[in-house]
């Protein structure tokens, strides 16, 4: 019976406004400090948008980069930001909960939709909107990315921008991914590393090295508020 009310949509739909409210409180609460992020200007002056790649994990954090990365970069700021979800049920609800912070979801995924997906991904890019990609969500495995991110970024011409975030104070779900949810009151920092750009016909031999970057962003934020590697 649980299950069932779990499922039923205004039990959804509150828990995504409650969830969201509080990821809120925990922005507005947390000390945060940017790395990487000075190179921003002179690369949107040479691109018209950039695709942000981060690991699932940190989902729960990205917001706060994205709120923080449109502070005087004007480009940044013509609209919200699309990402690339499941069309699950928990698809919709991530949808449900960061559409507070301007940001919208491309509901597809690698079995059902994805072709879609990309298409409305690579229009949006076109468009001149920032594009953000979980490479190994929904299921996994961990750390370990999807083509999708190389070949829209062979596709389009756009640049992936490696990025992270963590905070000192935060909970590590029992998840496929060891999701890290944070807390309020702790340090946080949002990252971003340098861009990768992938050649027309190179999307392939460029996922590994989109993957390491992307583990090595993840792995300097931690270190940089002193989180122990898991």
């Amino acid at each position: 019976m649980l299950k069932r009310l779990i499922r039923k949509p205004f039990v959804q739909a509150m828990g995504a406004w409650l969830l969201g409210l509080y990821l809120a409180f925990v922005y507005a609460t947390t000390r945060w400090r940017m790395m990487g992020h000075e190179q921003l200007p002179a690369l949107l002056a040479q691109h018209p948008t950039l695709i942000a790649g981060f690991w699932h994990e940190r989902l729960p954090l990205m917001p706060a980069l994205w709120r923080r990365a449109r502070r005087g970069n004007p480009a940044l700021e013509r609209g919200p930001c699309h990402v690339l979800v499941s069309r699950h049920r928990d698809g919709r609800f991530i949808g449900q909960v960061v559409r507070r912070f301007e940001i919208e979801m491309v509901n597809a995924s690698s079995s059902r939709g994805g072709a879609i997906g990309m298409r409305v991904l690579l229009r949006q890019l076109r468009d001149g909107a920032m594009v953000v990609i979980t490479p190994d969500g929904p299921r996994g495995p961990r750390r370990r990315a999807a083509p999708g991110i190389a070949q829209l970024a062979a596709a389009s011409g756009m640049p992936v921008l490696p990025t992270a975030a963590a905070s000192s104070h935060h909970i590590r779900l029992k998840s496929w991914d060891r999701m890290m949810l944070p807390l309020p009151f702790g340090r946080g920092i949002v990252c971003m590393g340098p861009p990768i750009m992938v050649p027309r016909d190179g999307a392939e031999g460029a996922l590994p090295a989109i993957e390491a970057a992307l583990s090595e962003i993840v792995e300097a934020a931690d270190r940089a508020i002193g989180i122990a590697p898991l």
